[in-house]
């Protein structure tokens, strides 16, 4: 075996897909400033008025890359950006440009995916399941190809209660799929007991590699829910609103009032850099395990589940309550309400909260915006958020088991050397640290909040308070003046 994780990238070229979104951005960084690759070759689509070249310098100006900045100043010059769609014919690549990928591409992660737990499915099939087939065409040919590593999700085949790191059926095959698209069956009646498209997808995509009809040395990397960064290339960095970051953060601004009881819970959530890290080994294993089998084909791709609850479960309502103890310290100034909420069990009381903490006060603040001349959006933005809640039900609520032996034994093959460079054991990881710059990440990056204005937030935030506890007690008379009308009028 290589003697090192490091080592099996030098002068090597890597392809990523996907390198524009929060995984492929920390993937890059990470390969940059740890291994020693000739290349890192980044596959990017133009977008809106913007090529592909244009798009990549605009996320070396991220907070995420001034690390690289620091320490490789010159880190550009081992980056290539070849525009591509792999949605497309050929991936929509020039013909020099394929054929360069074909000669000289050793090293190919696969980040490249929607998403969208609510995309048609006729969309997420062609990116997540076309894509990928065809990017594994692409791969076949490749001459010095020495690693190809999936990208796929734990929640792949979330119907199911146990996820053990094997494959599993799915009620179609890529050619049925496509037939029942085109004969435009009912989604409902294709995925079955998925809850969404993008877990359907994922699915039907492992099945697609678990054929390995190309005989690729080719693994399957399963993330759960991926969170902010622990300690590299800074902690707490992040960049979008997605999961439990979108809910915290309409929490701490005092948007989002009501939410399903999820405290006693299991959360699976997982830091991006050891995510990263874990996925950078999982090629080194993948590597690896092709020379030892002096390059015949294995019999099946392996699959890595890459979880917390293992070795270091942590409980929402653990994770909600040291959010709310940082608040307490440095809340946003941004705030629009005192930051509080109330968890419901049954959705018809859900329904009921969500209107009266919710949307009549949307409805008030949009005619405000109204009378000043302002477009309204309060009651739009409330909508998209608890439509993003309900997608999240079912993960929020539900509880898996799950085994991730191959993870684990990854982790010890490591020597410690490579343990320290590339750390990902959750092992008793410290949840209380990392916790803490989640919340200063999202005030940070996705607030845009200097920590030097705690001060001034912190007296805003004690006369939201005050307000916040007028309004309780107004509608706490309230409350008994109808009550005693209502008695009175009984009797």
């Amino acid at each position: 075996m290589e003697t090192s994780v490091a080592e099996s990238f030098r002068n090597g070229i890597v392809l990523i897909t996907g390198s524009t979104g929060f995984l492929g951005k920390v993937l890059t960084e990470k390969l940059l400033r740890s291994c020693p690759v000739k290349y890192v070759v980044m596959l990017v689509r133009s977008k809106k008025e913007l090529n592909a070249n244009q798009r990549v310098a605009n996320i070396y100006k991220q907070k995420l890359f001034d690390r690289i900045c620091l320490e490789k100043p010159d880190f550009t010059k081992s980056i290539k950006v070849i525009e591509g769609n792999l949605e497309e014919l050929s991936m929509g690549l020039s013909l020099n440009d394929f054929e360069w990928i074909v000669e000289n591409v050793n090293f190919v992660f696969h980040c490249a995916a929607t998403i969208k737990f609510n995309e048609p499915l006729d969309l997420a099939s062609k990116i997540n399941i076309q894509g990928t087939e065809n990017l594994l065409a692409l791969a076949s040919k490749m001459k010095n190809l020495k690693g190809f590593v999936h990208v796929s999700t734990a929640y792949s085949h979330c119907p199911r209660n146990e996820i053990k790191e094997e494959y599993y059926k799915v009620p179609v095959t890529v050619t049925e799929l496509k037939n029942k698209l085109i004969d435009n069956v009912p989604t409902s009646n294709i995925i079955e007991n998925w809850p969404n498209t993008y877990t359907f997808t994922k699915a039907v995509t492992e099945n697609v590699i678990l054929t390995n009809e190309n005989r690729l040395p080719i693994s399957i990397f399963r993330p759960s829910i991926i969170g902010c960064t622990k300690s590299e290339p800074e902690p707490g960095w992040l960049e979008n609103m997605n999961g439990p970051t979108g809910l915290v953060t309409g929490v701490m601004v005092g948007f989002l009032r009501t939410m399903p009881n999820i405290g006693s819970n299991i959360t699976d959530m997982i830091p991006a850099d050891y995510t990263v890290n874990a996925l950078i080994s999982v090629m080194w294993d993948t590597v690896n395990r092709h020379k030892q089998s002096n390059d015949v084909s294995l019999e099946a791709p392996k699959i890595y589940n890459y979880v917390s609850c293992v070795e270091s479960p942590l409980s929402w309502g653990r994770y909600i309550r040291e959010m709310h103890d940082q608040y307490y310290v440095a809340p946003p100034l941004q705030s629009m309400w005192y930051g509080f909420y109330i968890f419901y069990t049954n959705l018809i009381i859900g329904s009921i909260l969500r209107f009266f903490l919710h949307r009549i006060p949307g409805a008030f603040m949009d005619l405000m915006l109204i009378l000043s001349g302002k477009s309204p959006k309060m009651l739009r933005m409330y909508s998209k958020s608890e439509g993003m809640i309900d997608l999240l039900y079912e993960f929020s609520m539900r509880q898996w088991i799950f085994d991730n032996r191959n993870t684990r034994e990854l982790w010890q093959s490591l020597s410690e050397d490579d343990k320290n460079e590339f750390r990902f054991s959750l092992k008793a990881f410290d949840w209380k640290s990392y916790i803490e710059a989640y919340y200063h990440g999202i005030r940070k990056h996705i607030l845009n909040e200097d920590i030097s204005n705690v001060e001034k937030a912190l007296s805003k935030n004690y006369k939201l308070l005050r307000l916040h506890q007028l309004c309780v007690v107004l509608i706490i008379l309230l409350i008994f003046h109808f009550c005693w009308m209502f008695i009175k009028y009984l009797f």
